[in-house]
């Protein structure tokens, strides 16, 4: 066994340190990832999927290399009250009511809404997607046992943390977001809770449900729920242990969510809960902050089917995808209509080069050096995942292609294989990219296929041929294949 890790250097900036450090994992060929998943209480924005496209494409790379990776993705779809502390901002509870529905039935939809666009951008599943409301058990275990180690207190049927008695014994709340306690004293808004707390700055545990509140679960201190930053240190010490390799998530959730982790998890097991912190940075469009009141906002859907005012035309998801991979996921990206426009053309000719490769006519010897080409971009996404130098060495790799086959350059048999399978490793099985015009056309045959059988069905049918009409419909099913006959015809989903 020699996995290709082993010869490969990664280094991972650690937003804890602030610095570029060799990634090396606690287990040897393992890795232990846990990334912030959504709150599902309405669609998935293009902010959200930046971030878990980032963190897709670090789960694919550490796969490619070789890692064992188990990534856990969670889903919040516990009800959290806002800072004011009002029932009728939860956005749950608001949402619920918006529509008419339980809040969990607003769970359902949206979680189903976030599956089915991450699936159309390409993203694999993670190892394990647990929920909030699937694991109160163990958030109430984490509570009880951060009272008993002096970090936290109930007070009229809430439990908050106590930063100032973390700090005492030295452990540094907000060590994450570099902040000192003197800051975070002198800017602390007390809204929630604040006939409840010993000091202002800390924060909920566990919180007491009004009569109004509508998910709600028993506890030690009576009726409540979760509060947010402790669902994600229950469920990533449940799956991963006390301690594990990255934690990743937006940049907005640096403080103050990941920095409750952080305290939770040294206050409960008195080390570090994470080696690497990893933030990706936000998504701007037309160089403007998204936000739904300024109605500078777009949802997924509404740029791959055209419906919106800012963009002339629609786009297919992988060159979206192909868009967000450009920029290293640590920068700001901002989309426009200009720069998915390009971002369509770059894609267009990436797919073309590859499919290109095929067809070129091997010589004796090569005229370019297919091995440092190989080594570039290891080392582009070595240096923290920069997708930004490996996409300038991918189109080194489409000029080159051009080259061979215009005859101006020559490769050997053995380096236009090693070409190809590098390339399609790193734009299909790193990048994540889909070949859309070759998936249409693959799909067209399909429907081409199936038709052909409905008509064989239908002459059977004709024929008065009940066994072979019965068999055609039940192998189609068998593959997932569902007809449906009616007066205008016979039709088919997939």
């Amino acid at each position: 066994m020699n996995p290709l890790y082993q010869n490969q250097t990664l280094k991972i900036y650690n937003s804890l340190t602030g610095n570029k450090e060799v990634f090396t994992p606690l287990v040897e060929g393992n890795v232990g990832m846990y990334v912030c998943g959504p709150t599902v209480y309405s669609n998935v924005h293009m902010g959200n999927l930046r971030t878990f496209m980032s963190f897709d494409m670090i789960y694919r790379y550490l796969t490619h290399l070789g890692y064992k990776v188990r990534y856990v993705r969670n889903i919040t779809d516990a009800g959290h009250l806002t800072d004011d502390g009002n029932v009728d901002n939860d956005r749950f509870v608001k949402q619920s009511r918006l529509e008419k529905l339980e809040p969990m039935e607003v769970v359902q939809k949206y979680t189903v809404d976030f599956h089915r666009v991450l699936e159309l951008f390409n993203l694999l599943p993670p190892s394990i997607e647990p929920t909030a409301t699937g694991h109160i058990v163990e958030q109430i275990e984490l509570t009880q046992k951060l009272i008993e180690t002096g970090f936290a207190y109930e007070s009229k049927g809430s439990v908050y943390f106590d930063v100032l008695a973390y700090n005492q014994k030295g452990l540094n709340y907000g060590a994450l977001s570099n902040r000192n306690i003197e800051e975070l004293l002198a800017n602390t808004r007390d809204l929630d809770g604040q006939d409840e707390k010993k000091n202002p700055q800390d924060f909920a545990l566990w919180k007491k449900a009004s009569p109004a509140h509508i998910m709600r679960w028993n506890s030690p201190w009576g009726e409540g729920f979760p509060g947010w930053h402790l669902e994600c240190t229950a469920m990533s010490t449940k799956y991963l242990g006390e301690q594990f390799d990255i934690h990743g998530g937006g940049l907005d959730l640096k403080f103050p969510h990941h920095e409750c982790e952080v305290a939770q998890g040294k206050a409960c097991n008195g080390k570090d809960p994470v080696r690497y912190w990893m933030h990706a940075n936000m998504l701007t469009m037309n160089g403007l902050r998204m936000s739904k009141s300024t109605g500078n906002y777009i949802l997924p859907m509404d740029l791959f089917e055209g419906t919106n005012a800012f963009f002339e035309k629609a786009f297919d998801p992988a060159v979206v995808r192909f868009c967000f991979l450009q920029a290293h996921y640590r920068s700001v990206l901002d989309i426009s209509n200009e720069a998915m426009m390009a971002s369509e053309k770059g894609y267009q000719r990436l797919m073309e080069a590859i499919d290109l490769i095929e067809k070129l006519k091997p010589s004796n010897t090569s005229t370019l050096d297919v091995s440092a080409w190989v080594a570039s971009c290891y080392e582009a996404m070595n240096d923290d995942f920069n997708t930004t130098i490996l996409m300038a060495h991918l189109f080194e790799g489409v000029r080159w292609i051009n080259l061979v086959n215009d005859q101006k350059e020559t490769l050997t048999a053995a380096d236009i294989e090693r070409l190809q399978q590098t390339m399609k490793a790193f734009v299909f099985d790193v990048l994540g990219l889909r070949n859309s015009k070759k998936e249409a056309s693959h799909s067209d045959k399909l429907s081409g296929v199936i038709e052909m059988l409905i008509a064989m069905r239908n002459q059977a049918r004709a024929d008065k041929n009940w066994g072979l009409s019965d068999e055609i419909r039940d192998r189609l099913a068998a593959l997932g294949i569902t007809l449906k006959d009616g007066k205008d015809g016979t039709t088919f989903t997939l």
